[in-house]
C-alpha cells in the first residue's frame, strides 16, 4: 500500500481505494507495525471519494517527511566509488572512497532539515558557487523510532561535484543547502522487505529532450539496507523516527552538469516517481 501526505490530509491507498487517515503524520509513520497498522485503518474505514482523493495528491501533495531529519549514505555502490574517485583526483583524495568502499563502517552523514526538502513537482536547487551539479537517485527508508525499516520513498539527493573533488571536507557544502534534496510521492508501505531486485530508473530531459538515462538494481548494493540502520542507530536516537537515502548506483558522466529548466524523474519499482525541475539556489 502506498501513503500520501498531502495539505488534504493523509490518505491510504490500497486496491485503487484511498482512505483517508486523521492522524498526526510523525504518530502514523513512527508505528513500529506500519503495515498491520495501516491494514487495520483500512479495515474500519470507508474509502473517500476519487475525486476528492484525486484532488488531494495531484494540486496538494507534500513531501512524505513531518519533523523527521533526513540522513544519507555514500559510496553504497561500486559506481558512485568510481565517480567520487575520478572527481577527487586533482585534490589527491581519491584514495579515500576506495577505503570508505571497502571499510566495515559506511559513510553516513547529515542531509537535511525537514522544510528544505522538495516535494514531487517542486523545484531543486544547483548552487551559484558550483560549476558541476548532479542528481543521485536514491531508495530512501523511513524508519521507526525503533530502528524498523517501515516503509520506501523515492529519494534525490542533489551533489556538488565540484565542490566535494576540491576537498572531500566540502562534503556539507556539496551536500547540504537549500532544496538539495526531494522525496516522494508517496511512501510504499509493504509488508515484507523490498525485494533486491528493484529497480531504480532516472531520466533527465532538456528543453523535452534527454539528455541522460540509466537505471541500477538494489542487488549492486555493496551494503544491505539494515548494515546502514545499524551504523545510524549505534550513538542516535530519533523520537518520530528518521529518513535515510542509501547511496546511489547511477552517476551520469562526467561531462554531464545539470542547467536550469533540466526535469529529473527517478522511478524505484513498486514505488512511483519523483520528478523535479532544476532551479539556482
Amino acid at each position: 500500500m502506498h501513503l500520501y501526505k498531502t495539505g488534504r490530509g493523509n490518505f491510504i491507498v490500497t486496491d485503487n481505494k484511498g482512505y483517508l487517515v486523521d492522524q498526526d503524520w510523525d504518530i502514523l509513520v513512527n508505528q513500529e507495525y506500519l503495515h498491520s497498522y495501516l491494514s487495520g485503518i483500512v479495515g474500519k474505514s470507508k474509502p473517500v471519494d476519487a475525486e476528492v482523493l484525486k484532488d488531494a495528491i495531484v494540486h496538494h501533495l507534500q513531501a512524505p517527511i513531518g519533523s523527521q531529519e533526513l540522513w544519507a549514505s555514500g559510496v553504497t555502490y561500486l559506481r558512485s566509488r568510481d565517480a567520487r574517485m575520478e572527481e577527487s583526483k586533482k585534490s589527491g583524495a581519491a584514495d579515500c572512497y576506495q577505503m570508505v568502499y571497502e571499510a566495515s563502517r559506511p559513510e553516513l552523514f547529515f542531509k537535511s532539515l525537514p522544510h528544505r526538502v522538495s516535494a514531487h513537482h517542486e523545484p531543486v536547487f544547483i548552487r551559484r558557487d558550483s560549476s558541476w551539479n548532479v542528481p543521485e537517485p536514491e531508495l530512501t527508508l523511513m524508519i521507526d523510532s525503533k530502528g524498523n525499516i517501515g516503509a520506501y520513498t523515492v529519494g534525490n539527493d542533489m551533489s556538488s561535484r565540484s565542490i566535494e573533488g576540491e576537498n572531500p571536507l566540502y562534503l556539507p557544502q556539496a551536500k547540504m543547502y537549500e532544496r538539495a534534496a526531494a522525496l516522494g510521492p508517496c511512501l510504499f508501505v509493504p509488508n515484507q522487505p523490498i525485494p533486491l531486485t528493484t529497480v531504480i530508473s532516472i531520466a533527465i530531459k532538456r528543453n523535452d529532450q534527454c539528455v541522460f538515462e540509466g537505471d541500477v538494481t538494489l542487488e549492486r548494493m555493496k551494503r544491505s539496507l539494515t548494515e546502514l540502520v545499524s551504523y545510524l542507530f549505534r550513538e542516535f536516537s530519533f523520537q518520530h523516527g528518521v529518513m535515510l537515502m542509501t547511496g546511489t548506483g547511477v552517476v551520469p558522466p562526467d561531462d554531464f552538469t545539470l542547467e536550469t529548466g533540466d526535469v529529473v524523474s527517478i522511478t524505484i519499482e513498486g514505488i512511483g516517481t519523483l520528478t523535479n525541475t532544476v532551479a539556482t539556489a
